[in-house]
């Protein structure tokens, strides 16, 4: 499983892996449950990990930046369940994000996927380091 094949899927929680694609939706594996299952495009958007971008107080990053900081960052992952322990955890781990632009609801998202990247062995990749791994 790569961190360029992971994708978000509005509507529904955690992370997925595509499996295949469809013209009317994808084949999603959930890396929480393991279940494979349609998902409609009408009902349902993508969002591939590799293209979400984090606001900062300069330039936007890409999210995989944010997990390598969470995964390089000592301090304990916070319960994504206490929003105020989330963003002194962010405030900590990276204080360049922007605060006023990034809710306490994404926080507590980036903190769950990253708990199943972790769980699942997953590494998060820079675009920018895939195109040099593919030359």
């Amino acid at each position: 499983m790569e961190y360029n094949n992971l994708m978000a899927v509005s509507g529904l929680s955690g992370l997925f892996e595509m499996v295949s694609s469809k013209n009317d939706g994808a084949i999603a594996k959930s890396l929480e449950t393991g279940a494979t299952q349609f998902v409609s495009s009408r009902v349902h958007q993508f969002s591939h990990l590799e293209s979400i971008e984090v606001y900062t107080t300069h330039d936007n990053v890409f999210l995989a930046e944010v997990f390598i900081a969470m995964g390089k960052s000592k301090e304990a992952l916070p319960s994504e369940k206490d929003p105020k322990a989330v963003t002194a955890y962010f405030k900590k781990v990276f204080p360049s994000m922007d605060f006023e632009r990034v809710y306490p609801s994404d926080m507590k998202k980036m903190v769950k996927w990253f708990g199943q990247l972790k769980a699942n062995n997953i590494e998060p990749v820079l675009p920018a380091d895939e195109e040099e791994a593919e030359a």
